[in-house]
């Protein structure tokens, strides 16, 4: 066995997965929130790296100015969701509020190619394509600045939930009808977690539109992220964290020792294989909270 080529399919697909983590980190937020698995996250994952690219190309600003201007206009968006579609469901059976998420998920993709079309856009943010090599290992380079910046967003995050307006969202996401009495906003604290989800699901976007480009396949991380937010544990972000890291090292390494003699297509099946594993054996995932109710 070639063990350096295993350690470069592990070190770069540990990279790849902690991007992953970013998508499932939007998703883990309005979970901790609201308790509804957010379906439009791979639409607002797309929708993100769009409005830099129109802010960039249309508008004329640099792209370091487009960036944090789409992030701000993402943050806006998120509460409008909030405000406008989804705070008129409350105490609406889940399914309802789950289906309003997909149908959101359709708007979004929808309006994205009416007004931006179909085809691939480049998002040139500065990344070398030169060869990277830790030691003896070929790192992919926009991946390694990918996950050094999730690893970042996740430092926020700590910090983030360690202050005053994070403490609420955690009284929030353990039991928001407490939370109600003692005169907690809730529908304050939900709309902010859609708020972070977006600029979260923004920085995604862009890092992935810069490995790739930005076109209507970005709304596909939408997989990934549910995959590592459910193997995680959706209420847990250090979860999303550590499932990410498992996700991308075992479909790189599957598709890299695999896709030759299969033709392709194991990383998908690697995907679908431990979200529907988890279901069966964890529905809980690895880190998420298991509430114990008297019966």
């Amino acid at each position: 066995m070639d063990w350096m080529y295993f350690l470069e399919l592990a070190v770069n697909g540990a990279l790849a997965g902690l991007m992953y983590a970013l998508v499932a980190i939007g998703i883990v937020l309005i979970y901790k929130s609201s308790s509804v698995p957010n379906l439009a996250q791979g639409a607002l994952t797309m929708v993100g790296p769009y409005l830099v690219l129109a802010f960039a190309g249309q508008v004329g600003l640099s792209m370091w100015v487009a960036i944090p201007l789409a992030m701000l206009s993402m943050f806006v968006l998120g509460v409008a969701i909030e405000r406008i579609a989804l705070r008129r469901l409350a105490g609406q059976p889940i399914v309802m509020i789950l289906m309003m998420t997909l149908g959101l998920d359709i708007f979004l993709r929808a309006t994205a190619l009416t007004f931006w079309g179909g085809s691939g856009r480049n998002m040139a943010i500065g990344i070398s394509d030169a060869p990277l090599f830790v030691g003896p290992l070929l790192v992919n380079r926009a991946y390694a600045i990918g996950a050094a910046v999730t690893l970042v967003l996740f430092a926020i995050s700590v910090f983030f939930f360690r202050t005053r307006m994070g403490v609420v969202l955690r009284a929030i996401a353990d039991d928001y009808t407490a939370s109600w009495s003692v005169g907690i906003s809730v529908e304050r604290g939900v709309a902010l977690s859609w708020a972070l989800s977006a600029v979260a699901a923004t920085a995604a976007g862009v890092l992935w539109g810069s490995v790739q480009t930005v076109d209507q396949s970005l709304s596909l991380l939408l997989l990934k992220g549910i995959t590592v937010g459910v193997l995680g544990g959706l209420d847990s972000i250090g979860g999303a964290l550590l499932a990410g890291l498992l996700l991308g090292i075992l479909e790189n390494v599957a598709s890299g020792y695999l896709d030759p003699l299969l033709g392709g297509g194991t990383r998908e099946l690697v995907v679908a294989a431990v979200l529907i594993l988890t279901i069966m054996v964890r529905p809980h995932g690895l880190f998420g909270r298991h509430d114990i109710e008297r019966i």
